[in-house]
């Protein structure tokens, strides 16, 4: 990371290391911000996750650069790319999917040139590429807010000067949205996509001189920001479309333009960006099934979410009191690492040791710990799954209500982990878990410790194995290129993401050699990386 500037200094250029700086300042800023920016999201749809959304598209782009930085020492360009990159594939909702664009536009430019004279043209092709991608830009939105910060700057100048006059111009245009739009005006508010892009602006201030601008308010003086967003009939979108339709898709220039013209005739709020060969596809539909349909005639959709507006929408006192139970998570893990990480996600960890599986007694003894009346059991492995239903049905006999999820690698229970959500009916949170382990292929790679046939064939004492869902698959000589082997033959079923879990031991540049690998020959397909610590295989991976 590069070093905090003193207030007497400013960059002259964004090299690298300053775009690196521009991005983590940018989510920490989105990340302090993120409730009250939901708080005030009350356009297009009162759904309040505003804020969420462009906390997790920066989210994106950030890993996305960290990740160039793990595997080189990249250059601006790369730099840049790789943010806008990130930003295209993490990108949620209308707000998220615009700044993905507005990212993108700036990599176009930025790539060329980094002083103050070429930012501001970055901005103009930013706000210009928003608006196209928009099928009916409105305005008193965050395209309202980047056209003002481009504008604020055409006159050039050094990257300071560029940098803080954008940020005045989207300031200035982000208070006049509250009287642009008749439902911020009732609520009170300003736009919150234009609230997020000035901090995100913001921080890029801060990355070129060394000060913390002012924050502008996001609502007048004696309105309170509401604590929750507005209700539909507040914002007069209770005849809106139901559902927000969300993909990637892998098409050509030619099929996008149809898929625009149909996505138009099917729904609003419609934001199409990319380019290259990969598109995100965003829209409001009452049709969620004919919206993909039109994805895969298009090409080729993937990561598809869909979200019904109306479940959504924010659970009052009285529906916590009465839905809402005590539940807790327990996964057995290989690697210290690996419980670290669960551990902070909220599970209760066991932790397995070299050689040895835990006994039925260690995770009774877990799920009790877990001090919950409702328990998700993540056993984590194939030859674990009998033992840890015998310890299921030994707490139930306590009155704790268990449901055991079969999954049968680390990678799995990660999966479901991810999707966990305590506030929803146990039922459901326990089909969506599921859901997602059975969505994550897994693979295993190994040092063999003796001559043995398998089902590639003979291997040899210190070959390197590679399994695939618990079969050797392929045995070699090198770690490295066993494990690329392994990855092209699972990623040639498809996938949307990669998970790498590396042991202590394994050689520290195994997981940056394979980030790249999938980066240069999957378009569409993210990559994870967590360490397992000691007493786990050298590298598990995992295909979403």
């Amino acid at each position: 990371m590069s070093r905090a500037l003193q207030p007497s200094e400013e960059l002259v250029e964004l090299d690298a290391e300053a775009l690196r700086t521009w991005s983590a300042r940018a989510l920490d800023a989105l990340g302090r911000e993120r409730e009250e920016i939901d708080a005030i999201n009350v356009y297009p749809v009162a759904d309040g996750d505003t804020g969420t959304n462009l906390y997790l598209t920066a989210e994106a782009a950030h890993q996305a650069v960290e990740a160039v930085f793990s595997a080189a020492e990249p250059d601006a360009a790369e730099t840049v790319r790789a943010m806008a990159h990130g930003a295209l594939l993490g990108a949620r909702g209308n707000s998220g999917t615009i700044l993905a664009q507005l990212l993108r536009g700036m990599a176009a430019v930025l790539a060329e040139g980094r002083d103050g004279d070429h930012l501001a043209r970055a901005l103009a092709e930013a706000a210009d590429a928003a608006r196209r991608a928009v099928a009916h830009p409105v305005e008193g939105t965050i395209l309202t807010v980047a056209s003002a910060a481009a504008r604020a700057c055409t006159g050039g100048g050094g990257l300071a000067e560029v940098a803080g006059s954008a940020y005045e111009g989207a300031t200035t245009a982000l208070a006049t949205t509250r009287g642009q739009l008749d439902v911020l005006t009732r609520a009170g508010v300003v736009d919150a996509g234009g609230q997020g892009l000035v901090t995100v602006l913001g921080a890029l201030v801060e990355t070129v001189t060394g000060r913390t601008p002012d924050r502008p308010e996001t609502a007048p003086h004696g309105v309170v920001v509401p604590a929750r967003p507005a209700a539909p009939d507040e914002c007069g979108t209770e005849d809106g479309p139901a559902y927000e339709v969300i993909y990637l898709l892998e098409a050509e220039d030619a099929a996008v333009d149809l898929l625009r013209s149909r996505l138009d005739a099917l729904g609003d709020s419609l934001v199409v960006v990319g380019g290259d060969g990969l598109w995100n596809v965003h829209v409001h539909t009452d049709d969620a099934g004919a919206a993909v349909e039109v994805g895969i005639e298009a090409g080729r959709p993937h990561r598809i979410r869909v979200t019904h507006f109306a479940s959504a929408a924010p659970e009052t006192d009285a529906d916590a009191r009465g839905a809402r139970a005590q539940r807790a998570v327990v996964a057995v893990v290989p690697g210290e690492g690996l419980a670290g990480l669960c551990a902070e996600a909220g599970a209760t960890t066991v932790q397995t040791r070299p050689g040895e599986q835990p006994a039925g007694d260690e995770l009774v003894d877990a799920i009790r710990r877990a001090h919950a009346r409702e328990v998700v059991l993540l056993p984590n492995d194939t030859e674990l799954r009998q033992t840890a239903a015998a310890a299921a049905e030994r707490v139930r006999a306590e009155g704790i209500r268990v449901a055991l999820i079969p999954t049968r690698a680390a990678v799995q229970g990660i999966a479901a982990l991810a999707v966990h959500e305590p506030d929803r009916r146990f039922d459901e949170d326990v089909v969506a878990m599921t859901a997602a382990a059975g969505a994550t292929r897994y693979a295993e790679l190994a040092v063999a410790e003796r001559q043995s046939f398998t089902s590639a064939g003979v291997c040899q004492a210190g070959d390197v194995l590679g399994l695939i869902e618990g079969d050797v698959a392929v045995i070699g000589q090198d770690l490295t290129d066993t494990a690329r082997t392994v990855l092209d033959r699972m990623l040639s079923a498809g996938g949307e993401l990669v998970t790498l879990i590396v042991a202590d031991d394994t050689p520290p540049d195994l997981a940056a050699a394979l980030e790249r690998h999938v980066r240069s020959g999957y378009l569409a397909v993210d990559t994870t990386t967590y360490h397992a610590g000691e007493g786990a295989p050298p590298l598990l991976i995992g295909v979403e």
